[in-house]
């Protein structure tokens, strides 16, 4: 069947968009994509997913990530549609999102992709375009994929939150356990993911630096958990300190205290 799995080169199609014709790879540059698709233009569930996506572009923006949507009906009906999208966000009722929409009107990328829904048809007959989530790296290979049936609409919070995780683990050599957010978004500003983002491997352009601190704060040191006998460079991974790996700042802007040691090398 096609489609992408994990470590896949994301296509380098060419699509015509809300935004003007575009060549894939070059939408992306050296960001950070998501790609996400929709079954229909003008459908509630579709609207308050753009809708939500939009109000979240500019965290989005923050880590260096580009959107962009795609539906089975045409640029000008996705630019009726914007009016709807807008005006849900209590916005004016303009044609401008701050991300394209792609046109796949005759289904091609959808199946080419593997987006199509075979339970949910239109009055055709015809397969529904699931809502998909991509997100591929600098490189241009998927990280993460989320695959929901048409019926149900998707969680950008949570997407925003698996951002922040593969963003981390691709920089630094750590895992993130289960419901780990960055703490105190609102104060992780965009030159903290700046900086964040300074810890690139090689193969990106850069190299990591450990314990950097960033402005308003402190990032913990990977190495901040290390115990001797893991610091010899035993095992693949950096243990995940047991506080958050990006600790508060003290109330009068005074670095976070340091890190406790990790579960794992705390029990041997």
């Amino acid at each position: 069947m096609p489609g992408l799995l994990l470590g896949d080169e994301a296509p380098n199609f060419e699509a015509d968009t809300t935004q003007g014709r575009i060549r894939f790879h070059d939408f992306l540059g050296d960001s950070w994509g998501i790609l996400f698709s929709h079954p229909r233009d003008f459908t509630p569930v579709c609207t308050t997913e753009l809708g939500r996506a939009a109000r979240l572009a500019p965290e989005f923006s923050k880590r260096n990530v580009k959107l962009i949507a795609l539906s089975i009906d045409s640029v000008q009906d996705h630019l009726s549609w914007c009016k709807d999208i807008n005006a849900y966000n209590g916005e004016q009722p303009g044609e401008k999102l701050p991300f394209p929409i792609i046109a796949d009107k005759n289904r091609e990328l959808a199946v080419k992709l593997g987006m199509l829904d075979p339970d949910e048809q239109d009055k055709d007959g015809m397969p529904l375009t699931a809502r998909v989530v991509f997100v591929f790296g600098p490189d241009k290979k998927l990280k993460l994929s989320i695959l929901y049936p048409a019926t149900t609409g998707r969680n950008f919070d949570e997407i925003l939150r698996v951002v922040d995780s593969l963003q981390l683990t691709a920089y630094k050599k750590v895992a993130t356990p289960v419901d780990w957010k960055v703490r105190s978004r609102a104060k992780f500003t965009a030159r903290h993911w700046e900086q964040a983002l300074k810890w690139q491997p090689a193969s990106l352009g850069g190299a990591p630096r450990l314990g950097e601190a960033a402005a308003g704060g402190s990032l913990a040191s990977a190495g901040s958990c290390f115990c001797s006998r893991k610091s010899q460079g035993a095992g693949p991974l950096t243990h995940l300190p047991a506080k958050q790996i990006f600790p508060r700042a003290g109330s009068q802007g005074e670095p976070a205290a340091p890190a406790q040691g990790c579960l794992s090398c705390r029990n041997g």
